[in-house]
């Protein structure tokens, strides 16, 4: 067991405490009628959208989606009828400049039941607020160190920031495991026979608003993953530009320091947590 400072720990517990932020009380809140539960939020628009959208549906209104002064609304269709509106929806809003960065890839939402309701492009998920989700893996050896990637400085999110391992959005069609498996091998290298032995330890929710662009809201699916002292990363996909083989000290240091991006920040500072104790 490793050994931090006391402040140091207090100081990862309060970021840990403080990951799911509640969406800045000025944007327009999203409500989808016919799910679980008639009329739950599951969005959040920055206001900075609002009047272009509002004069978009007024032109030229989009079935099962409808807005007013106080919120959007989205009524419940069959998943492909629903993801079709919403698809209409983003690529008004990717036209309008709103959503930036787009992928060519769909996200699903999910509700807590574990029912899809609807896929979309992923990089439309920021700009309405909806919930994704993504796998975090934490890559460490026998003697305690951590394997961490840094970001491409091509990326659109984040460049040049430290992250895990490995990470990645999970896609509409993936479950956990098997996105956490494909960007073990895509990001680091880590070959099938490795990475099937990845231990599930938690989850994090993680909230917060994006200036300028929306409100990031995501389910944190978190694995370890022991590496042979002999290992080395690779990247195969062009999406990490290195990788750095660091202490737990060394690796709380720099998330204080803000070197990583947020989500990895709470997945290693949980790790350290786990594995340290006070000095």
């Amino acid at each position: 067991m490793h050994k931090l400072t006391t402040s140091t720990i207090a100081a990862l517990e309060e970021m840990l405490q403080n990951a799911a932020r509640s969406a800045p009380g000025d944007f327009l809140p999203i409500h989808f009628f016919g799910g679980t539960q008639a009329g739950q939020v599951i969005g959040h628009l920055n206001p900075d959208f609002v009047p272009f959208l509002q004069e978009s549906l007024l032109k030229s209104p989009i079935a099962h989606i409808a807005i007013d002064h106080d919120r959007l609304s989205i009524h419940k269709a069959s998943p492909p009828n629903l993801s079709d509106s919403l698809a209409k929806l983003a690529d008004r809003m990717h036209q309008g400049g709103y959503i930036p960065g787009w992928r060519h890839e769909d996200f699903a939402w999910i509700d807590q039941n574990g029912h899809k309701y609807f896929r979309l492009e992923r990089a439309a998920f920021r700009t309405f607020g909806f919930r994704s989700m993504a796998t975090h893996i934490n890559g460490y050896t026998k003697a305690g160190n951590l394997w961490l990637g840094r970001r491409s400085v091509t990326k659109a999110t984040d460049p040049g920031r430290l992250d895990n391992l490995a990470a990645g959005g999970i896609g509409a069609d993936e479950t956990p495991w098997v996105n956490a498996r494909r960007e073990l091998w895509e990001e680091a290298g880590v070959p099938p026979q490795i990475s099937n032995q990845i231990e599930p330890v938690g989850r994090i929710h993680m909230r917060r608003p994006i200036p300028g662009r929306g409100f990031h809201d995501e389910q944190l699916y978190i694995y370890d993953l022991e590496l042979a002292e002999n290992f080395v990363p690779t990247n195969h996909d062009g999406e990490v530009s290195g990788f750095i083989e660091i202490s737990l000290s060394e690796a709380a240091a720099r998330i204080l320091a803000d070197e990583f991006t947020s989500d990895a920040a709470f997945v290693t500072a949980d790790f350290i947590l786990r594995n340290t104790k006070p000095s």
